[in-house]
């Protein structure tokens, strides 16, 4: 009996000696270059983390191949909860079917820590489009297909796909002509070179507010606060088409269990001091429950993966 309150004893010495969670700084990488939603929403969250922990969360931008380089990387490194990584639809839906071969497995090699940011799509139009509304450009696209053009910000990006599954959706055949960007397409589009353009509601309506394009309709389930005049793909007669992009924090698996509810508690606390800073980017904060953000992940990488494979796309 001494001997087992002696290792007791020593037990709760040892659990007491455990160093609290993070006792030095801690890395989050965001896999595309300074700039854009991953990039904001990496270092809002270092912020935030930063206050509540007493730690330091930094960012280290790992750009490369899309978001590869920089989320084999992270799935690499070692599972202590001192490199994390930014995901979204990019690296955790779309990669595993625009690439025949992936170093990493997006559902296999991190565990989901939080899901905290979401915006949508807008379709846009150029001013001078003489179809105003989006039954009117389906009907004209049916009848006549490939005669209305789509810009693509690049192959396989978020604007890319949001096109094809619009095409889906809608039943019709768009001409696709590729970008090296959003700004270009942009240029053209207002210039009346291209017909429509699929971006985020951040990008896309400062034109529709000014007048240098028209908004047809956004990709979601409800208007957007910003263009409350817009309607949504289903209002406008195109169903089955609600898309929310979203951004979170992943771990590499493995990580203690531990670390990740220590996550958990501090990103969730901080939802409400992110949620105004989301707002000005176009976005809003996003809550998706512990029991239900590994279930999310796989339906998303699911959906996606089908549509990129049944449109015939791919990175190599």
């Amino acid at each position: 009996m001494a001997v087992a309150f002696a290792a007791f004893g020593v037990g709760i010495t040892l659990a007491l000696a455990q160093p609290a969670y993070p006792e030095r700084p801690v890395k989050i990488i965001v896999p595309i270059a300074p700039g854009g939603s991953y990039d904001l929403v990496g270092r809002q969250l270092a912020e935030v983390l930063s206050k509540r922990s007493g730690q330091s969360f930094f960012v280290e931008n790992k750009p490369g191949a899309g978001t590869v380089v920089g989320t084999q990387a992270a799935a690499q490194s070692e599972a202590d909860g001192y490199t994390l990584l930014i995901g979204g639809l990019s690296n955790m839906a779309f990669n595993s079917a625009l690439y025949s071969k992936l170093a990493y497995d997006p559902l296999k090699d991190f565990v989901p820590v939080a899901v905290v940011y979401k915006f949508g799509y807008v379709m846009v139009a150029r001013k001078d489009l003489p179809h105003a509304r989006l039954q009117d450009i389906v009907a004209a696209a049916k009848a006549n297909p490939g005669s209305i053009s789509v810009a693509t910000a690049g192959v396989g990006t978020g604007q890319h796909l949001v096109a094809a599954a619009f095409m889906k959706a809608a039943g019709v055949k768009l001409q696709e002509v590729p970008y090296k960007g959003s700004p270009p397409a942009f240029t053209d589009l207002l210039a009346g070179r291209i017909d429509l353009f699929f971006d985020s509601v951040a990008a896309g309506l400062p034109y529709v507010q000014s007048g240098q394009a028209r908004g047809i309709a956004v990709l979601s389930s409800q208007r957007s606060p910003l263009a409350p005049d817009v309607p949504t793909m289903s209002e406008a007669g195109v169903s089955g088409l609600d898309v929310d992009s979203w951004l979170g924090i992943f771990a590499p698996a493995r990580t203690p269990p531990e670390v990740i509810a220590k996550l958990r508690r501090d990103i969730r606390a901080a939802l409400p001091d992110l949620k105004p800073r989301f707002e000005k980017s176009g976005g809003d904060v996003w809550d998706v429950p512990d029991e239900k953000l590994a279930s999310f992940v796989a339906s998303e990488h699911q959906s996606w993966t089908r549509l990129i494979r049944e449109a015939g796309i791919k990175l190599d």
